[in-house]
């Protein structure tokens, strides 16, 4: 007898910052299921209905071993498609499925895929401060933990200044100085280099908040500190600027968060723009297209650093790391250092030892959740302020 779904269950929790979305999807064998990543943190109501009015219903019935047929179906039953909502509701599903499918055979799903080609993932992690020297005291603990690789921004993102003044009845929002923050930014790594050496790889976040000229005279600033990286320098809509910037900067590039749709990706791919995707495997609909992205990408010599920030939930970092395994493009793996209580939550949440991520070597995805303690902290809703981004004049800008 085929295995089939019996139900779809939405688990929404907030043990940290981020409001966490996982889908869990039951079968007709007793005690078989699977967990997937659904987050889409900004709007979670939103993807919490797609899953339970629309996914839900398609999905009861379905055998579960067809993963490639159910993806492909749920991609188009809408009609419309490649949104966000409706894909990060189509990636839990996917990812849920991989977790099934890993425990029927008795296989983690990097052996799935194909096996590893390591052991362990390197991760980077995040430092931050108001100041150069801050800035480097906290690389150095990092650094002092064996971590190898270090993402460095200085004042959050677009290197927020409190000496802003805009014009007379202009609107509230997360005001920020572009040019200033290029300036700020540049004497940040070149006082980090001089503080910590060339040992360690450091990387640096943009989040798109550049015009596409600034974020071309940027990279070109930033060459001689050596980066591992520069992330998101322009925005999915300003793809066609990569080309000028890789014509001007011999800065590696690192892209992909925001995308959504493949014709966003595949050109970049094709035309060696870049040199790290950076989508997030529930934006991107899942394993399924993930698995497929880095494969094409390897033939291409680009390489794969998957967004692991904290509204990612564990289930979608367990995703990211049994890619990560099976890659022989994988180039390096975000990690946001979740609290303990997640941990017991999630329990087989990767762990991080000495600035590698380690599986558990549990079939599927070997991760769990303990539902009547994730529902001991539900999400919250809030008008979230920092993606009301403004420059000195008090005009839109993107976050």
């Amino acid at each position: 007898m085929p295995v089939t779904i019996i139900d779809v269950i939405t688990i929404l929790t907030q043990p940290a910052g981020s409001r966490l979305i996982v889908v869990k999807i039951l079968t007709s064998e007793p005690g078989l299921y699977g967990l997937g990543c659904a987050t889409f943190t900004q709007r979670f109501h939103a993807v919490h209905a797609a899953i339970e009015r629309h996914l839900k219903p398609f999905l009861i019935g379905k055998e579960v071993d067809a993963i490639e047929d159910l993806w492909q179906t749920a991609m188009v039953n809408g009609y419309w498609r490649n949104g966000p909502v409706l894909n990060n509701a189509i990636s839990g599903m996917d990812q849920a499925l991989w977790d099934i499918k890993g425990k029927q055979a008795g296989m983690p799903v990097y052996q799935l895929l194909g096996g590893k080609c390591r052991e362990a993932a390197a991760t980077y992690v995040h430092a931050d401060g108001a100041s150069p020297a801050e800035v480097a005291e906290n690389v150095q603990r990092y650094m002092a933990q064996d971590y190898r690789h270090v993402r460095c921004q200085i004042g959050g993102y677009g290197g927020r200044k409190p000496r802003i003044t805009p014009p007379e009845g202009a609107k509230s929002g997360d005001y920020f100085d572009p040019r200033s923050y290029m300036r700020r930014t540049v004497k940040m790594f070149e006082h980090l280099r001089a503080a910590v050496g060339d040992e360690v790889e450091l990387l640096h976040d943009v989040h798109e908040r550049l015009t596409p000229a600034d974020a071309i005279v940027f990279a070109k600033q930033l060459e001689p500190y050596n980066l591992f990286f520069l992330e998101d320098a322009l925005a999915p809509e300003d793809n066609e600027w990569f080309r000028r910037m890789r014509q001007t900067s011999t800065t590696p590039i690192a892209m992909g968060e925001l995308f959504n749709n493949p014709a966003e990706w595949l050109p970049l791919i094709e035309g060696r723009l870049i040199d790290f995707l950076r989508m997030h495997i529930s934006q991107m609909g899942g394993i399924t297209p993930a698995r497929n992205v880095a494969a094409m990408a390897a033939m291409y010599g680009i390489r794969t650093a998957w967004h692991g920030p904290g509204d990612v939930s564990p289930v979608g970092h367990a995703a990211n790391l049994h890619l990560d395994l099976w890659a022989p493009n994988f180039g390096i793996q975000e990690w946001c250092r979740f609290n303990e209580l997640v941990y017991e939550i999630f329990p087989g949440t990767p762990e991080v030892r000495g600035g590698y991520m380690y599986p558990n070597d549990l079939p599927g995805l070997g991760i769990d959740v303990d539902e009547k303690l994730a529902a001991r902290y539900p999400c919250e809703d809030e008008i979230i302020n920092w993606t009301q981004a403004r420059t000195p004049d008090g005009g839109p800008a993107r976050p």
